[in-house]
């Protein structure tokens, strides 16, 4: 018997073991690149971050490069991608910003190189795509956090320890429903194991019918978002919910509605996604600080995960091996 993405039995295709990158360690090099927006100078602050985990920070050949709108060419991006996979002496890849272009250059990532030395990677955001690309062509586990371009206004000690604890130790992590949160107002009660695969809401749906999404069958899936509208989200739950991506779901774990409009007299973000999600008949959890919002978290994706709505509770096992 073979396993799926999130783990349910198959018949007649091969197992494929979850990979989980070696935890980085004080003195591991480690490559910051950008394949999507341009980085600006809160660049440096998050370099240092970096550094006082003890890691050697290289940027990427074409960090600093700009193309319109893109940190680079597609081409350089993609060099700069590529060779922070093929380099061996790289332990970890740290993506400096979101916004957009991932989509653009991901088809031509080396996954050989990926499956040949898997390595920690660090994104959110537009880098769903290349999270969901690790772990369908590769089951590698990947880490939804914050990228070096960093705020620490949104993103104080406790997010600086928590990336550095996903990355550098294998402790599991519990993630606790934050009341104030948007999202906290959407729940489903019950109890839900299963691998935690998901990320960006617009990027996920962006994903439908390419290599980047992943097979959510038996899964909690975990999304978040920024600056969308309350008929947004229901739009794009709507289209995964037609094209049958949640059919087999295990359960819903959610981040934050980061800058989502409310307009008196219509559905916030969280009732709509309420009305959207509350008819699939397993548990879900907002409240999550996960995403755009202040106070994001770091969490693996590819590894198991159980959510208990009464406790209020997202728990994640460890996304390195020791």
């Amino acid at each position: 018997m073979a396993v799926t993405a999130a783990g349910a039995a198959l018949p007649g295709k091969p197992a494929r073991k979850v990979v989980r990158p070696p935890a980085l360690r004080p003195g591991d090099r480690v490559r910051v690149v950008a394949p999507a927006g341009v980085p600006d100078e809160r660049l440096a602050r998050g370099i240092q971050i970096l550094q006082g985990f003890g890691l050697v920070v290289e940027p990427g050949a074409h960090l600093y490069d700009r193309y319109g709108y893109l940190a680079g060419t597609d081409a350089d991006r993609l060099a700069d991608l590529n060779a922070a996979f093929r380099d061996p002496g790289v332990r970890g890849v740290f993506a400096a910003r979101g916004g957009y272009g991932t989509q653009r250059i991901i088809d031509g990532l080396d996954l050989d190189a990926v499956r040949r030395d898997p390595r920690v990677f660090v994104g959110f955001s537009d880098l769903t795509v290349l999270s969901g690309r690790l772990w369908t062509a590769a089951r590698l586990v990947s880490f939804y956090g914050p990228m070096v371009n960093w705020t620490d206004s949104r993103t104080g000690p406790t997010e600086i320890e928590s990336l550095r604890r996903a990355v550098m130790t294998t402790d599991p992590i519990v993630l606790t429903r934050d009341p104030a949160e948007p999202s906290a107002a959407v729940s489903v009660p019950g109890v839900a194991t299963g691998t935690l695969l998901g990320g960006n809401l617009s990027m996920l749906q962006a994903s439908v019918d390419t290599k980047d999404l992943p097979d959510l069958s038996g899964a909690i899936l975990l999304f978040e978002d920024t600056d969308e509208a309350p008929y947004s989200y229901d739009r794009m739950l709507t289209h995964l919910i037609r094209v049958g991506a949640l059919r087999r779901i295990a359960g819903v774990a959610i981040g934050q509605f980061t800058d989502a409009a409310v307009v008196s007299g219509q559905w916030t973000a969280a009732q709509a996604v309420q009305d959207r999600l509350g008819g699939l008949g397993v548990p879900v959890l907002g409240g999550l600080r996960i995403g755009h919002g202040t106070g994001q978290l770091t969490v693996p994706l590819g590894t198991r995960a159980a959510i208990d709505t009464v406790a209020g509770t997202l728990t994640v096992a460890a996304g390195v091996a020791g």
